[in-house]
């Protein structure tokens, strides 16, 4: 047996998190409220959160200090175990960096446990079905080694994909020109976006009006899911928990699903 921890970018429900005894290591943001601690996704107030984008405050998030990662894991590793991490992409956050930091001072420090992290390339319920996954394979008895390498394989075989309502944050990132967003926004231009083999997000489509870009991930949904039986897929409404399910839904505004299982 070995620990499992993720992040809150999993996404994942408190309950299943508490029953699959997984420990989930907080992001904290910024916002008109000061900074503030995600720690599951009973306590986040997520209308509150993107009522207060909507109405304009500037919200910012902040990638996870190294010391964050050694406080929580230190103890798991002092009481004889071995730590499997799943993190949220390095394409997108410098947290999975800031946990190798931390890895390499605790390897020094605990030489006879195994401190193993995964990058994702994922974030939100692509990171979360992978968590999944480690738990199947924990649960299936194979050892830390055996569900790292699966992790590593199935990264590469997650496919996310989701819009967004509002292109200021796209701007904001550099994703998107200041004219590219004015003019997007003007005509309600929807960008369709993914994560790339590196774990970014791009922009691979646009569409007018919201509709038209909810029917276009619905479709590419059905395309991805080739055989439903040994496929996880979900969709993640924009203020909820990730819903991970075995059939195929019409997401709302992202879906991610994981080709046929590597055996």
């Amino acid at each position: 047996m070995f620990r499992i921890v993720t992040d809150t970018s999993a996404n994942l429900p408190t309950d299943y998190l508490h029953a699959e005894q997984i420990t989930v290591i907080p992001y904290t943001f910024q916002s008109g409220k000061g900074e503030q601690s995600c720690m599951d996704l009973t306590t986040f107030d997520a209308k509150d959160f993107y009522a207060q984008m909507r109405s304009g405050v500037k919200v910012t998030t902040s990638q996870i200090p190294p010391q964050r990662y050694i406080d929580v894991l230190t103890p798991m590793l002092e009481a004889g175990e071995d730590v499997l991490f799943v993190s949220m992409s390095s394409g997108i956050s410098g947290s999975y960096a800031s946990g190798q930091i931390a890895a390499r001072q605790l390897r020094e420090e605990f030489p006879d446990r195994k401190l193993l992290l995964v990058d994702t390339y994922s974030a939100s319920l692509g990171e979360g079905l992978l968590v999944m996954r480690a738990v199947n394979c924990r649960r299936e008895g194979m050892c830390i080694d055996e569900t790292y390498k699966t992790l590593r394989a199935l990264r590469h075989r997650m496919a996310q994909i989701f819009t967004v309502d509002d292109l200021r944050y796209l701007r904001r990132t550099g994703r998107l020109s200041n004219l590219e967003a004015a003019v997007g926004t003007v005509l309600q231009i929807k960008p369709l976006l993914k994560g790339d083999p590196q774990g970014k997000i791009v922009c691979f489509a646009k569409l007018r009006g919201r509709q038209r870009a909810v029917e276009a991930i619905a479709k590419r949904y059905e395309e991805l899911v080739v055989d439903a039986q040994d496929q996880t897929g979900g969709i993640r409404p924009v203020s909820g928990a990730a819903r991970p399910t075995r059939r195929s839904s019409r997401p709302s505004c992202a879906a991610a699903a994981s080709r046929p299982r590597i055996s």
